[in-house]
């Protein structure tokens, strides 16, 4: 008996190229109008970040300027500054400002 190795055929494409969907970042922008309370709850309700992750945020756009929310296609990141506008607890400012979108 030889020693045989069979070799399955792969396929080297469909004929259709994959085609990517452009992604953008949603941030979020300092101002001096929102606590830290504020910016937590909001990105915790709003974005499903944990308490943690909402306060490491907070943190960094306080402390840079500015903070990656999320990085999603068009449409998500589109509706997201929506959502903020319309997020306001009570006894907390009205939001001023909405993320802006970055490609």
């Amino acid at each position: 008996m030889p020693d045989t190795l069979t070799v399955p055929e792969i396929e080297t494409g469909t004929g259709q190229e994959e085609q990517f969907v452009p992604l953008y970042h949603v941030v979020l922008l300092d101002d001096d109008d929102h606590t830290y309370e504020y910016v937590i709850e909001m990105l915790m309700k709003l974005f499903m970040k944990t308490e943690s992750e909402a306060y490491r945020h907070a943190v960094e756009v306080d402390t840079t300027g500015r903070t990656i929310i999320i990085t999603c296609e068009l449409p998500q990141a589109e509706f997201a500054p929506w959502c903020e506008q319309f997020f306001a607890p009570i006894g907390m400012p009205q939001p001023v400002t909405a993320p802006e979108l970055i490609r």
